[in-house]
């Protein structure tokens, strides 16, 4: 079997692509037999080689989210990325695309069709975003976290599959308390609480917490990883902690081999409502406040909005982090009764074999395609 991977843009499609990598290799799928397409200049030209695949990639952009001109231009980039999608395809020869959003949507789900290549779709947020809305229609199968995925899928195309969790992170679930804690130097017995935004950071979050971390860290200790975007304002800004707070805040860039260890060592985590929310809160029993970004389409705000149903987070936006983080943070870590209630509704919405039961998905789509 042959696989062409079409994902890239943000971790929230490129982790769950990854993790579905993984499981086809252990069903024996080599990794010569694969290849992944994404975008210039997007997250998956690191990730992609560092996992031992090869990538080629398209010029494209974004076009939700950003100005008429800068959709224009993106799409124009994408229509004449149309010509070297047919032509990968036609060299590669694919017994199925395996596609979980991005900007080359578009061109690749062209190419296959026009070459008779099976398509299946994983949506790793509840809500299909506009990069793969247009592929639904032309998709054999559609993978999807959640069953609230079910209002914008054809019933005869979907599959609930759960959140395909890398292997490293499903690992760190595993840990002790301490030796997650050791990973980063801290000590048990002091409520934990991790920040993050998402792959790139996110700056509404970072400014907000560095405001409020000297009340914080009277009573707790804090792993925050920033992005990259904002990295240099908080390093700075820790180096102006007294010392004695100081030596309870990890700050961090990014995280990629300790990921694991931060989910298992916190109490409580502060994020974007991306998708991956869905699948390693859940995998780590972990209470969360989100805080949906607004531009990006409505999928984060669907995502927090299907958590906070099911009592698993509580929500918060960016104009209101400045007048309510701090005390929304205070009030659950001093309720442990709130957040053990939390943190068994995170536990129930885990899959823990979705990385299995989506390569089975890829694998049927490719069988179904009449090729060996």
């Amino acid at each position: 079997m042959r696989v062409l991977i079409c994902a890239g843009g943000t971790g929230g499609g490129i982790y769950p692509a990854l993790a579905a990598v993984t499981a086809l290799g252990n069903k024996g799928l080599a990794t010569e037999n694969i290849l992944w397409v994404g975008t210039k200049g997007e997250m998956e030209q690191t990730l992609v080689p560092r996992a031992g695949i090869r990538l080629e990639t398209i010029v494209g952009g974004a076009i939700a989210g950003v100005p008429l001109h800068r959709k224009v231009i993106n799409g124009s980039k994408l229509l004449l990325s149309v010509g070297k999608a047919v032509k990968l395809v036609r060299r590669f020869r694919p017994d199925v695309m395996f596609m979980t959003g991005g900007y080359m949507a578009f061109p690749f789900t062209l190419a296959c069709r026009w070459r008779g290549v099976p398509i299946a779709i994983y949506l790793p947020d509840v809500e299909p975003g506009q990069s793969i809305q247009f592929s639904l229609r032309y998709a054999q199968k559609v993978g999807a976290t959640t069953d609230g995925s079910a209002q914008f899928v054809p019933a005869n195309k979907l599959v609930v599959t759960g959140y395909p969790v890398r292997p490293e992170l499903r690992a760190a679930a595993n840990l002790t308390l301490e030796e997650a804690l050791a990973a980063f130097d801290l000590q048990p017995g002091r409520p934990t609480l991790m920040v993050f935004g998402g792959s790139r950071g996110a700056q509404a979050i970072n400014r907000a917490l560095m405001s409020i971390l000297p009340e914080l860290l009277q009573t707790m200790q804090i792993i925050h990883i920033s992005g990259t975007f904002t990295w240099d304002e908080v390093a700075v800004n820790a180096k102006n902690l007294p010392s004695n707070l100081r030596s309870f805040y990890r700050p961090y860039p990014y995280l990629h081999d300790e990921m694991g260890h931060a989910f298992r060592a916190a109490d409580l985590v502060v994020a974007r409502a991306g998708a991956s929310m869905l699948g390693e809160t859940p995998a780590f029993s972990l209470p969360s406040i989100l805080v949906p970004l607004a531009w990006a389409w409505r999928y984060q705000k669907v995502n927090a909005d299907y958590l906070c149903d099911r009592g698993t987070a509580v929500q918060l936006t960016d104009e209101t982090l400045d007048t309510q983080l701090l005390p929304t943070i205070q009030t659950l870590m001093a309720d442990p009764d709130k957040l053990a209630q939390m943190s068994q509704a995170a536990h129930a919405l885990d899959v823990p074999n979705g990385a299995d039961n989506l390569a089975a998905l890829i694998e049927n789509v490719a069988n179904k395609s009449g090729k060996e």
